[in-house]
């Protein structure tokens, strides 16, 4: 016998309720998604009808991929050399960067002077400022010295006067700071909101390839670091280029996280001052202390960051406490990594750290996400630990291992070269490594196997 229907209960398909972002579907609605976590994606869903689009009229037909003009791809410098390795030679006429960092990060400041030099080098720049009125952004400018004539300046807020500046002017290079403070008055809800977001990002992006403008849009970024608003706005974009640095240091980095024109591992470094941001192209000093002061629980190693090396420097200072659960702090380092590497050095190199407390950190601010630091960060633990010294000049790159092996790890000459060039005389690197390339002249390289022989070579017993 078929079930009835009471209460006025739906039979048949329910519509239900569906995120927008992520797909998860729901028998009610609520404000905020369940899975994604995002606010406002939320929406009925009714029944699907068929339906199809019928072909319009084209206006510009497909060629041979052979005939395409490849030189419309070209990168043309942003007069930035730094920005530039980091973009993958500059910018390309239609590309869209997006620009995410902290606020007080020196973003605008960057794009600021970016404008001018691509206005003194003969473009017409429109800098959409949604965040600071014409005269704070001039201000800025003036302290910079980014004034440029063909550099017009605009406090907008609305898409459709954005729009309406861009027929106006005609820009070869488009900034907007930023794309959350933009809204239209098509898309319900208020300035940086998702729908917000993507229709202000879509408009941008349609006129970029249009017209073969470069747009560069300033983003927001939540608490913890990542960008604001729907993840779709990454995906949107060509570039998109994030700013990291400590807040009380000037030394900021940047690195694109996603590049369609060029490679995304490379870094580029600056010095924000007062006086605006220097790009730095020998950014090594700053990561090191002074060379005279040769003291325990220090060691020296050398990252690679795209294919730049740097030579940075790793502090440890381990203290005995009665505490049941010693502490575990690091800045500039994994803390799960460099807590394996403190579990590796207790038990297979005898380096006894279990009722100490740990205090890892790096030199400058740089924040070393490779592992062939492991290998300096243990041997400044265990100098630490035995109160020895480092033997003066020396570095250490590697990858430690759970079972204590020191494992390979790429561009051994390059890393040995910048060493070198600084003054290093010595290098503590993985078994098989001398094989990959010459060893520059002064340099004396050691092979060491596992992490207990490299303790004993750096910090040696007394008496030994």
């Amino acid at each position: 016998m078929a079930a009835k229907t009471t209460g006025g209960a739906r039979t048949g398909r329910s519509p239900g309720y569906r995120c927008s972002e992520c797909g998860w579907a729901t028998v009610k609605w609520v404000g905020r998604c369940g899975e994604c976590q995002a606010w406002g994606t939320v929406s009925e869903v009714g029944a699907v009808a068929v339906r199809t689009t019928a072909a319009a009229k084209v206006e510009r037909p497909a060629i041979p991929i052979g005939d395409v003009d490849a030189r419309r791809a070209e990168a043309r410098s942003t007069g930035v050399s730094e920005l530039d390795r980091v973009l993958g030679g500059g910018l390309v006429p239609g590309a869209v960067v997006l620009f995410a960092g902290e606020p007080g990060i020196g973003k605008s400041t960057l794009l600021l002077d970016v404008s001018a030099r691509a206005s003194r080098m003969g473009g017409t720049v429109l800098y959409v400022s949604g965040e600071e009125s014409a005269a704070q952004v001039r201000v800025r400018a003036e302290r910079i010295e980014a004034m440029a004539r063909s550099l017009f300046l605009a406090a907008e807020t609305d898409l459709a006067t954005v729009l309406g500046q861009i027929d106006e002017v005609q820009p070869d290079l488009l900034v907007v700071d930023s794309v959350q403070t933009i809204s239209s008055s098509e898309v319900e809800g208020a300035a940086g909101n998702v729908a917000q977001v993507r229709e202000v990002a879509a408009s941008l992006i349609q006129v970029a390839k249009a017209r073969g403008i470069s747009v560069l849009l300033v983003g927001h970024v939540t608490k913890d670091g990542s960008i604001a608003g729907p993840r779709v706005l990454e995906h949107l974009v060509d570039v998109v280029v994030q700013f990291e640095g400590d807040r009380h240091s000037r030394l900021r980095l940047v690195r694109a996280v996603k590049n369609r024109y060029g490679p995304t591992d490379e870094v580029g470094c600056f010095d924000l001052s007062d006086v605006g941001i220097v790009g730095l192209t020998d950014p090594s000093g700053l990561f090191l202390t002074s060379r005279d002061l040769v003291v325990p629980g220090t060691c020296v190693t050398v990252t690679l960051e795209g294919r730049r090396p740097l030579v940075a420097e790793v502090q440890a200072l381990l203290a005995q406490t009665s505490a049941p659960s010693p502490r575990r702090t690091t800045s500039g380092l994994d803390s799960s990594r460099m807590a394996m590497v403190l579990a590796v050095l207790d038990r297979r190199a005898g380096v006894s750290v279990r009722q100490s407390d740990c205090y890892v950190s790096t030199v400058g601010g740089v924040r070393l996400t490779e592992p062939a630091a492991d290998l300096a960060a243990a041997l400044a633990m265990a100098g630490s630990v035995q109160d020895r010294p480092l033997p003066a000049g020396t570095i250490a790159v590697g990858e430690v291992g759970l079972a204590g092996e020191i494992r390979a790890v790429t561009g051994i000459p390059r890393r040995l070269a910048e060493a070198a060039r600084i003054g290093f005389t010595r290098a503590i690197v993985p078994r098989g490594s001398l094989g990959s390339g010459p060893v520059p002249d002064g340099m004396r390289v050691v092979e060491v196997a596992n992490l207990a022989a490299a303790v004993d070579l750096v910090t040696p017993a007394a008496g030994s």
